[in-house]
């Protein structure tokens, strides 16, 4: 199946209200033939046997069984006939005043044909853990896709995390091989990433090689035998994969089944989960959802603001879009520096289409006010979107006037590291968009929402809105198909708590047109600043600090974040003064997770509410943190009722 016109039409694209119906209707009572038709525009080694086999109790889920292909091949190689030198790539640096870099689909070939040679070079086999610790540079989405064109397992780790955090996922993915860099620009920070590999890799005893890029020209310590520079190693590759001005590195052939990725994901246990996405399914899914929701049409740019160590960066940065032979803008700076005009200044220089970034970042700018704007145009913006997190009405208004200039359809989207790929939004100008609702499922995804104990609830009324806990009854392309090392966990996450049901950890609302809302995280789990953190995991960081002896962690209405971290925390004897003892805890904490982790408050108290059995009681904590506590339910249950109106006094 070779479709040339690929190129430049997406036959799948939902063009009409009337037209979203159709399809959905299609992908529900079909859908195997619905997903088979789109799947047919991709490009593929070996058609499949059967489009799905599925049950959400084990959980087993198979799309696409005994198809063959390689997702680099439909990133890059099917568009060389017909976008060979459009750009694939727009990079943006950090300081505004260096040179930007245009990677066209050509030069993004020759990259990754060069870094594949370069792994297999290093010893790199299909199936083997790559982990990638770099910043936001164009080298990090050679890396990605030159594993994935080996058939080589990428595990993409965030520049934020610790050398802890670090350590616990390359030993949870047993990883071989880390591609990183020197160091890394962030705003006004430089951050030596080579030095935090060095410290995570203390005790190691699984890593062979360490592949290093030069991009700050920092200092660091290279270890014979282990580390080696990025540059001398292309070097190398560029003879072997270049002959005669020809480029070939012939891709592995995978399974649709086989595993593309491992992405690091809190949980409400302490230890870091591995969500698994395959080849296949994976591929579809991102490049359906990217056409759709955001309505791409060929030459439009598109700028999705996140940074690639996070899903949304894997989805709509790199894969979703080159799989659409799309043009994509890659930015390695924060919004606010060297001051809050940025973004404003890339939309404009670049002629920015569609604009996709989180509520978090929209707020922080709001608080900037209007003067930013001076002078700058955005009249080249089509869409503009938002995800990571439930947006505000303020903060969707805000966004609709002033960047928009109400004449630009904003989609909320609403998934998850494990759905691969949007699941709840409304469709860029096609389908209604309602201020802070998600809106409408996407083709093939079926949302419920149940009660405490699972059971679906009735369809709302006319004028009704119902509250549950979002779950979804069937498989998707893009699901989670396990947690790597540990399929158990994966079951008892996400499919135990209802059996039969996908469950998202999701409360939401529906109205009786079938839109949601998303209400938040109805598990021990924070959305801070659209990442999620753990509370569990919190807490054992902040416990291991020596005069520590208990702490809990709950989740607060933040203005920036959305939620804020409050901190509960039992001192033994105080050496210290109170502000000396929580910068203590914030740097344990920084020094275990990572400064994304940091309690924005800590209140020290004698004792903690709990039950009889010792169990704490977070609920009363959530409510006293967020200034609700004349309503804070029944306290009897507890060994010391006394302890609460002492934490309510001490309230920061």
């Amino acid at each position: 199946m070779h479709p040339n016109c690929f190129a430049m039409t997406y036959p799948f694209q939902i063009t009409s209200f009337n037209d979203y119906q159709k399809h959905y209707q299609q992908s529900i009572e079909n859908p195997e033939s619905y997903w088979a038709d789109v799947a047919s525009h991709f490009l593929w080694r070996k058609k499949w046997d059967k489009v799905l086999e599925w049950n959400f109790f084990e959980p087993n889920v198979k799309w696409f069984i005994n198809g063959k292909l390689n997702i680099t091949e439909n990133c890059i190689d099917r568009h060389l006939k017909t976008l060979g030198d459009k750009p694939a790539i727009i990079w943006e640096p950090n300081n505004p005043e260096d040179r930007t870099r245009i990677v066209t689909y050509n030069r993004l070939h020759k990259r990754v044909c060069q870094v594949a040679q370069m792994l297999k070079n290093n010893g790199v086999k299909k199936g083997d853990r790559v982990c990638i610790y770099m910043g936001m540079v164009p080298e990090l989405v050679y890396a990605v896709l030159g594993c994935a064109r080996i058939g080589a397992i990428h595990s993409v780790i965030f520049g934020g995390f610790s050398a802890q955090s670090i350590a616990d996922r390359l030993y949870d993915a047993q990883a071989e091989y880390i591609i990183t860099c020197d160091g890394a620009y962030r705003g006004a920070k430089d951050i030596p990433l080579k030095s935090i590999i060095d410290d995570a890799l203390i005790g190691n005893r699984t890593v062979k090689r360490v592949i290093v890029y030069t991009r700050t020209r920092t200092s660091v310590s290279m270890i014979k035998g282990r580390d080696v520079w990025w540059e001398d190693e292309m070097e190398h590759a560029e003879t072997q994969v270049e002959k005669e001005g020809v480029v070939s590195f012939p891709a592995e052939e995978m399974d649709a089944e086989d595993p593309l990725f491992i992405l690091y994901t809190s949980g409400s246990t302490g230890k870091p989960k591995g969500v698994v996405h395959t080849c296949g399914g994976y591929m579809v899914w991102t490049a359906y959802t990217f056409v759709n929701v955001f309505q791409y049409q060929p030459g439009d740019i598109h700028f999705c603001t996140a940074d690639i160590g996070w899903i949304t960066g894997h989805s709509y940065i790199m894969y979703g879009p080159l799989c659409a032979g799309a043009t994509s803008l890659m930015f390695e700076g924060v919004p606010t520096w060297p001051d809050a005009g940025r973004f404003w200044e890339i939309v404009d220089k670049y002629k920015v289409n569609i604009l996709y970034t989180a509520p978090t970042a929209i707020r922080s700018l709001m608080g900037f006010g209007l003067e930013p704007f001076k002078g700058k145009d955005l009249s080249s913006l089509k869409v503009l979107g938002t995800v990571g997190e439930p947006i505000n009405e303020e903060a969707w208004h805000w966004y609709d006037e002033n960047v928009g200039r109400k004449k630009c359809p904003v989609v909320d989207t609403w998934w998850q590291t494990e759905t691969g790929g949007i699941m709840i939004s409304n469709l860029a100008g096609v389908t209604p968009s309602i201020p802070s609702w998600a809106s409408v499922p996407l083709p093939g995804v079926q949302p419920i929402l149940v009660d405490e104990a699972g059971k679906e609830l009735p369809e709302p009324k006319s004028g009704e809105i119902i509250s549950g806990n979002l779950c979804i009854k069937a498989p998707w392309p893009g699901i989670i198909r396990t947690t790597y090392g540990d399929h158990d966990r994966c079951r008892q996450n996400y499919f135990a708590t209802y059996p039969g049901l996908y469950f998202t950890g999701d409360g939401a609302l529906k109205d009786a047109k079938g839109n949601f809302r998303i209400t938040g995280r109805v598990d021990d789990v924070l959305n801070v600043s659209g990442h999620r953190i753990g509370t569990a995991e919190v807490e054992n960081a902040i416990n291991m600090h020596a005069g520590v002896v208990e702490s809990a962690v709950v989740g607060y209405p933040h203005d920036i974040k959305g939620q804020g971290i409050y901190a509960y925390v039992i001192c033994q004897q105080m050496r210290v003064s109170e502000e000396q003892m929580r910068q203590n805890i914030l740097q344990t904490v920084a020094r275990i997770i990572g400064s994304i982790a940091k309690p924005d408050k800590i209140q020290f108290v004698s004792g903690l509410p709990k039950t009889r059995s010792g169990k704490i009681m977070r609920r009363i904590l959530r409510k006293i943190a967020e200034g609700e506590t004349d309503n804070l339910g029944d306290t009897t249950t507890l060994l010391d009722p006394a302890v609460v109106d002492e934490i309510k006094k001490g309230k920061l």
